[in-house]
């Protein structure tokens, strides 16, 4: 497996997983000489023998650079960009690299599609509501969600959002108003479904809307799950209600929930909190089957494949662990639990990790052709040795 790691300073690493998933080891680094830190990443293979990466960096400084990793681990830089709306107050909330080409949303609600292809200078922008703090694509590329401060779970339509024309003082006065006020449930030209707030607390009191992540269930579409700044797990099913489907108190122990991601089974979620708690989550009961040990930072990213997954946390450490499925069975006992099988430190902080797509790329398959019909080559240089002589060498 390989991973693209981003660092504070603006630097982008390659990792792989050797010795059958136990072991990382650092392949290839590029430095930057921006030493602004890498917010977010998005990767997508290129072709059909996915031998080469198409990686989407964004930075601190409000660009957006888009690499192509190849099969020996080097860099090409393909093509650089900028994002005019953004202040130095925001930062990047969502990245997604898809055949449309890359996607890019701010905390102030600045959307952007970029072709990525060099030299390329074509691009479409769109505003939503400001004070965002998630954004996800979906896996079929053609809705999108967000949420933030104040700001509910919401679903866009991709082509509408960049074709149909929405007022911004419409979305500045849904989302920056202080006065405490009931706000209007009209959806917006491009919006498809809005969430609904939880009731209110025992004390008859309405509970703030504090999103922090968001993430789509297995691939699904109607599916998504929402981490909160109280710590809650919510499940939206948008066919449904408007209401979450599911709501788990305190999963986050500290500081509420900070990343979350779906894994690649059925029923299952990873999620951090903002202390150095790092569970696997059961969607279909919301409990936790098991916590990784050994963590002593809080984890900012989680990069989940289809074997192992690899988080990065603020003690400056990358750490790959081992990973399991939810029990077949509710009432089943979870047998096997994930761990930390190894971990590097890097001399600047992680902030940001994500998987290459590429699950038939090895770390043995990095080697030229070349090299496979030499050993080809030697195998049938070598002479056979029957039955008759291999009892007489025993003999």
């Amino acid at each position: 497996m390989r991973f693209i790691a981003g660092d504070e300073l603006g630097n982008l690493k390659v990792l792989r997983t050797v010795e059958t998933g136990q072991k990382l080891e650092l392949k290839q680094a590029i430095t930057s000489s921006r030493l602004r830190a890498v917010q977010k990443l998005a990767t997508k293979p290129l072709g059909n023998i996915a031998e080469t990466t198409l990686v989407s960096a964004a930075y601190a400084d409000g660009t957006i650079t888009t690499f192509s990793c190849n099969r020996d681990d080097s860099f090409e830089k393909i093509n650089t960009w900028n994002e005019p709306r953004m202040k130095a107050s925001d930062c990047y909330v969502g990245l997604s690299a898809s055949k449309q080409g890359v996607f890019s949303c701010t905390s102030n609600g600045a959307l952007r599609l970029e072709s990525g292809e060099r030299g390329s200078e074509t691009a479409s922008t769109a505003r939503l509501p400001t004070r965002l703090c998630d954004w996800r694509l979906s896996p079929s590329t053609q809705k999108f969600a967000y949420g933030g401060d104040e700001v509910d779970l919401s679903i866009w339509d991709v082509e509408k959002a960049f074709t149909t024309p929405v007022a911004n003082t419409q979305l500045l006065s849904d989302t920056s108003s202080s006065k405490k006020r009931k706000r209007s449930d009209a959806l917006l030209p491009a919006e498809i479904w809005r969430a609904k707030n939880v009731p209110n607390d025992s004390l008859g009191l309405r509970q703030p809307v504090r999103i922090t992540s968001i993430a789509y269930v297995t691939s699904s579409e109607c599916h998504l799950l929402v981490g909160t700044q109280l710590g809650d797990l919510r499940r939206y099913d948008i066919r449904a209600a408007r209401r979450p489907i599911s709501d788990w108190k305190n999963i986050g122990k500290t500081g509420g929930i900070r990343a979350l991601e779906s894994g690649h089974t059925e029923n299952q979620a990873f999620v951090s909190d903002g202390a150095s708690n790092l569970f696997a989550m059961d969607l279909r009961t919301g409990r936790v089957i098991y916590a990784y040990k050994g963590i002593s930072g809080a984890v900012t990213s989680i990069a989940p494949s289809t074997s192992v997954m690899v988080t990065t946390s603020q003690d400056r450490f990358v750490r790959l662990h081992s990973v399991f499925p939810p029990p077949s069975q509710v009432s089943q006992q979870q047998d096997a639990k994930g761990q930390v099988v190894d971990k590097m430190f890097m001399k600047a902080s992680p902030t940001v990790i994500s998987w290459d797509q590429c699950p038939d790329l090895s770390f043995a398959d990095t080697r030229d052709r070349a090299d496979f019909q030499e050993d080809e080559d030697m195998w049938e240089d070598m002479e056979e040795i029957g039955d008759n002589e291999r009892d007489n060498r025993k003999k």
